[in-house]
């Protein structure tokens, strides 16, 4: 069994056209890296950042490097990634991005913590 958590998603792929573009995005959590999530778009480009970026992101506007995530309404939230070719920006409706982010949190209860290090005695 897969202990990595995959969310499919669709976005708005906002453009300087007059419709925005639905577009195939998977979001993936790796316990290996438990703070870490990645986005997957079309053409295979992926992009990695914080979970609690995301998570504020939801709430307020959040900013870390490149990426800027904001929510617009209710119900969606705005993920804009900048690179050296350029800007994107995609819309995303809340409703698959706050079951991803129910999916880590719990997974991330049910792991046990750490054994803390100790120093061994000679």
């Amino acid at each position: 069994m897969s202990l990595t958590i995959q969310e499919h998603a669709r976005a708005r792929l906002i453009t300087e056209g007059p419709d925005p573009r639905l577009v195939p995005v998977e979001l993936r959590w790796d316990p290996q890296e438990p703070k870490t999530v990645r986005v997957r778009l079309p053409g295979g480009v992926e992009w990695s950042f914080g979970l609690d970026l995301l998570e504020r992101g939801l709430r307020s506007p959040a900013t870390r490097g490149d990426i800027r995530i904001w929510p617009c309404g209710r119900a969606q939230l705005v993920l804009e990634l900048h690179a050296r070719e350029g800007v994107a920006v995609f819309q995303f409706d809340n409703a698959p991005l706050i079951r991803f982010l129910s999916r880590t949190r719990a997974r991330t209860a049910e792991r046990p913590p750490a054994a803390p290090a100790t120093a061994g005695s000679a």
